[in-house]
Order: structure tokens, then C-alpha cells, then sequence
């Protein structure tokens, strides 16, 4: 039988390529033809949305006043002071710096939505040991909605979190839970998060965990496969979509 093609996510935009996680990296992803762009959500101290993987202004990929403050401890208008585009990230020889790019806020990147179809992939930074750098799960968890609803994007939107007090929260949007380390059944951890997305490090991925998953109705798209040998190994075991930080190749590679 043959085998159908994944998907492409572009992680936290084309992160290999662009800055990670700005809207040179989302646009990038986009006009490569992604299906969809994977990204990060924190919140400011005034309970603004922004982009960003890490809950800290982190001084490898950004600069400014102020390296490793927490984002929470920053309202958006200081956070606007900080440069995340100039610094090449090291392990990404072929990113291009883009001087100037700032972390954006998920309603500039879901503006993004218009004149295509492309997805967007939304995960949740909860920190369950560190509570004073979010909100809590369930006011975090409708934030978001709020954002998703305000652009109508229910139906082109995914949202996926390590965090599974935050998933359990949402209504009507498509969930997926976030899985690292042990090896447990994707179809247990699936329904744990209610989610009906497991989305694995992909060195989890196998064709029985695969199987299991189809046949129990979930979807699996795992992170963060950015070879030729992985992207084989994933094709090869039936997974519904790949995220990688190298859309474009990927596409190629499909």
C-alpha cells in the first residue's frame, strides 16, 4: 500500500532558516507552502499573548536591555525593546538573521491567516513548578481561545501543551498532547489530555504506536524531525504530519 504524505508544521515558524518564532519565520514557512506554523505562547504582565518558546527573554537569540528577565515580568511595550532577529542562532548554520524582528504577539501572527489556508499549531508554555510565569492554566487556556476566536480560526487551529491542566480547558478547538521521555501507549496519553492529537518526540514514533493511534481515531504529529533518515523513518510508520524546523526541505524532500 502505499504511503501517503505527512504534512509539514514548520517549528516555531522555519526556525532553520529565519529567526525562530517571529513573522519573518512565520511568512517564510507560509510562502514555502507549510501546511501549518508551530509556535509558542507566553504572557506579558499586562496579559498580552507573545511568541516565544522559552519564559525567559533568552540572550542566545535575543538582545536587549535586560537578558533572561522572565517575559511575565515585562509589559509589551518593554518587551518591544528587545532584538530578535539580529543574533544567528548557532546550531542553524543556514539562518539568515533578520536585524529588527521582535517577538510578536499571536493576534499579529494569526493575522497572518488571510489569502491562505494555512494551520496554526498554538502550544501552551505552562510551567506547572513555576506558576509565577503564567497565568493560571484555565485563564491561560481561554486567553488563547479569545485570540482564536476574535480571527475566526477555531476550525485551522491545533493547540498543544506538556501542561494537560490547559487542554482539558478548551471547547471546541483541535487538541494535542505533548509527549517526552517515558514510553507510554500514545492512545493512554491521548485520552489523559482528552486530545485527539498525540503529538510525541518523534524518537517515541513507531509503526505499532502509530497503528494503535489511527485506530483509536487519534492523529499523530510528532516533533522535531530535521533529517532525511527521520523524516524516512516517520513516512515509513504512518504519521499524519512532521514538524520540523526546516519546512521547505522537508516539502523538497516529500
Amino acid at each position: 500500500m502505499a504511503t501517503r504524505c505527512p504534512l509539514v508544521h514548520g517549528h516555531r515558524g522555519a526556525r532553520a532558516v529565519r529567526p525562530e518564532n517571529t513573522i519573518p519565520a512565520f511568512e517564510y514557512a507560509i510562502e514555502a507552502g507549510a501546511d501549518a506554523v508551530e509556535m509558542d505562547v507566553a504572557v506579558t504582565k499586562d496579559n498580552v499573548l507573545v511568541i516565544s518558546h522559552d519564559p525567559h527573554i533568552n540572550p542566545e537569540i535575543c538582545q536587549g536591555p535586560h537578558p533572561g528577565v522572565a517575559i511575565r515580568q515585562l509589559t509589551l511595550a518593554e518587551l518591544r525593546e528587545y532584538d530578535c532577529g539580529s543574533l544567528k542562532n548557532p546550531r542553524f548554520p543556514k539562518q539568515q538573521p533578520v536585524p529588527g524582528a521582535r517577538i510578536p504577539t499571536l493576534d499579529e501572527v494569526l493575522g497572518l491567516s488571510a489569502e491562505n489556508n494555512v494551520q496554526f499549531n498554538i502550544e501552551i508554555k505552562s510551567f506547572p513548578d513555576h506558576p509565577e510565569l503564567t497565568p493560571p492554566p484555565d485563564v491561560f487556556a481561554m486567553m488563547v481561545f479569545d485570540v482564536i476566536r476574535k480571527h475566526q480560526l477555531e476550525s485551522r487551529c491545533i493547540v498543544q501543551s506538556f501542561d494537560f491542566r490547559t487542554l482539558l480547558e478548551l471547547p471546541g478547538i483541535r487538541i494535542a498532547a505533548l509527549w517526552e521521555g517515558t514510553v507510554r501507549p500514545f492512545v493512554d496519553i491521548a485520552r489523559e489530555a482528552s486530545a485527539s492529537i498525540i503529538a510525541p518526540d518523534f524518537r517515541l514514533v513507531t509503526p505499532e504506536q502509530v497503528n494503535a493511534a489511527h485506530a483509536a481515531k487519534l492523529e499523530v504529529i510528532p516533533w522535531t524531525a530535521n533529517t532525511p533518515e527521520d523524516w524516512r523513518m516517520l513516512i515509513d510508520a504512518g504519521v499524519d504530519a512532521i514538524i520540523t524546523d526546516d519546512p521547505a526541505a522537508l516539502i523538497a524532500y516529500l
